[in-house]
């Protein structure tokens, strides 16, 4: 048996607070370990002398003081403290998301006598929107764009100077 395993139960058996299978092998173990021995009766003798010291009975009010000092020590809040809403503030929270969600059913509800498909497609007649957004099929109004202006030196992709100046 190990010195080191023996070691932590120690206390356990000179209070008496071993199993019986515990106690024999500590038996066992002390009655070949030397140094073990040793310890025990340290163990008991520091025990022995503490239960020479008087024991001090606190006074009647002692209870009573102990619980008022208690009592009037600050309560310490988590740093959660602060998310945990007041009732005010859940209110006026609720009354918000309220009100969003009133507000996005109201904005998609119809106007009364107008169909909504039919405003739609006359709203989309009246805008000016391509048909086809990769292919332009009316050149004309790039006829009204102005010329670019061209520097004298510049010159062509052949490294040729620009027939136009």
């Amino acid at each position: 048996m190990s010195c080191g395993r023996m070691e932590n139960k120690i206390l356990a058996y000179v209070d008496g607070r071993l199993k019986e299978s515990e106690r024999l092998e500590m038996e066992k173990h002390l009655s070949a370990c030397g140094a073990c021995q040793l310890r025990v009766n340290e163990f008991r003798a520091v025990t022995s002398l503490l239960d020479e010291v008087p024991q001090i009975e606190p006074s009647a009010a002692f209870d009573v003081r102990v619980r008022a000092r208690v009592a009037a020590e600050p309560v310490k809040q988590g740093w959660w403290a602060w998310f945990t809403p007041s009732p005010r503030v859940a209110f006026a929270a609720s009354l918000l998301l309220l009100a969003t969600v009133w507000i996005g059913f109201q904005s998609e509800t119809q106007l009364p006598g107008v169909d909504q498909k039919e405003m739609d497609a006359q709203m989309m007649q009246e805008m000016q929107v391509l048909d086809d957004q990769d292919v332009i099929s009316n050149f004309d109004p790039l006829k009204d764009l102005p010329q670019p202006v061209q520097a004298e030196d510049q010159t062509n992709q052949t490294g040729q100077p620009n027939p136009t100046m």
